[in-house]
């Protein structure tokens, strides 16, 4: 009952808090507080009553009541109750002009909204529409949790005193929140990605890009991003042993890889590249190319990966890539290179946080025999580890170093 119940909440999540933030008049802490409450009702009765014949339907009605218990009993006199007491009227969830084919991938671009910075476009629409905890948000935004706290509570409190609209924008619009979707979609696939038992995350993200190409064939970084998400997710079945412990690039078994979908990634990203405007997603799909069409690991064009890192520390600077870009030098100059630009990134103080500079930093120290260092740097990236597997293989390589 419980895994049937998790399957609607990932489907109908969504939907249900779109429908309570028009209901509401755009109170998003009201519409989720309600989402959740109606589902943990559904969690306490279903397993007794069976799942009703219209789950989301139950699920809507039961958030609606309860929101409109809740602003009958903070005022009588606003508008926002006036609005809920008409009992008998069941609000659209959205006012939609049909033109995006996908209603999941229509709420995303309804909340991208450009009047938000762009992480408070992203962090808002994975907490209200993907479902996706604060504590997750903010693992993926690199940030201590009540800092995305923070930002989400001034997101809303945006949203609610300027009086932003929860509206499907027109299709001349949608390239200006198209930045967002493609953040939004790309980090569901990397919540799926680090985590064997969040699979459908990847599934889904990989399918709305498929639509995002199709709803905008001239946006060459919503094909990069689909290439990208392809390429990763071929190498899917050889990142973790049978025992569910990572095995690394180089160790992986490629013919495990599923090359159908390299092929179609490569050719995706090739076909972005030829228009001549390379962003972000379609220089980070170049790179995983060059690893997944690689006959084996030491067969790497390394050069050509640190040249293609160079060019996204330019057009994209952040300190996520210029740690992968020094890992790119290690692997091309030696590890000498790589630990100078490391130690310079861990100085910033940038990324204390980040498991991957530590464990990074850790193997660049093994490989120079400077082991005492590298048990240190391991001990560090073991603290910080956010699954299980990963620090299996931490504890491992602290044991071997």
């Amino acid at each position: 009952m419980k895994d049937r119940i998790a399957g609607i909440y990932a489907d109908g999540w969504s939907r249900i808090v779109a429908t309570m933030i028009r209901f509401t008049g755009g109170d998003w802490d009201l519409a989720e507080e309600c989402a959740q409450d109606a589902f943990a009702q559904a969690l306490q009765r279903w397993p007794e009553s069976g799942v009703p014949d219209q789950p989301l339907a139950w699920l809507t009605t039961t958030a609606r009541n309860r929101a409109i218990d809740r602003m009958r009993r903070a005022s009588t006199e606003t508008a926002k109750l006036r609005k809920a007491a008409a009992l008998d009227l069941e609000p659209p969830p959205y006012p939609s002009d049909g033109e995006i084919p996908d209603e999941r991938l229509e709420l995303m671009f309804t909340c991208c909204h450009p009047s938000l910075g762009l992480d408070a476009q992203v962090a808002l629409t994975l907490r209200s529409l993907a479902g996706m905890s604060t504590a997750e948000i903010a693992r993926a935004f690199l940030v201590p949790e009540r800092t995305m706290g923070q930002r989400l509570f001034r997101a809303k409190q945006k949203v609610a005193h300027a009086g932003i609209p929860f509206r499907v924008p027109p299709a001349h619009l949608l390239p200006d929140r198209l930045p967002a979707v493609l953040h939004v979609l790309y980090l569901l696939f990397n919540e799926g990605y680090g985590d064997v038992g969040k699979a459908r995350l990847c599934r889904e993200a990989i399918r709305l890009a498929r639509v995002v190409t199709e709803l905008m064939p001239d946006e060459p970084e919503a094909q990069g991003m689909l290439a990208l998400m392809l390429l990763h997710d071929a190498r899917r079945a050889a990142r973790t042993n049978a025992s569910g412990d990572v095995v690394t690039l180089a160790e992986q078994d490629r013919s495990l890889w599923d090359r159908e979908r390299i092929a179609e990634g490569a050719a995706i990203c090739e076909r972005a590249l030829r228009r001549r405007r390379a962003g972000p997603f379609q220089l980070q799909a170049a790179i995983a190319a060059c690893h997944a069409t690689a006959e084996a690991a030491g067969r790497t064009d390394w050069p050509q990966i640190v040249g293609l890192y160079t060019h996204l520390v330019r057009i994209a600077p952040s300190p996520i890539v210029d740690l992968n870009r020094a890992v790119a030098v290690g692997m091309a100059d030696g590890p000498g290179a790589a630990l100078a630009l490391v130690e310079e990134i861990a100085g910033s103080g940038r990324l204390d946080g980040y498991h991957l500079l530590h464990a990074t930093r850790a193997d660049l120290l093994r490989r120079l025999g400077r082991t005492g260092e590298a048990a240190d740097a391991y001990r560090a990236a073991l603290g910080l580890a956010p699954t299980d597997a990963e620090r299996r293989f931490l504890r491992d390589r602290l044991r071997g170093h």
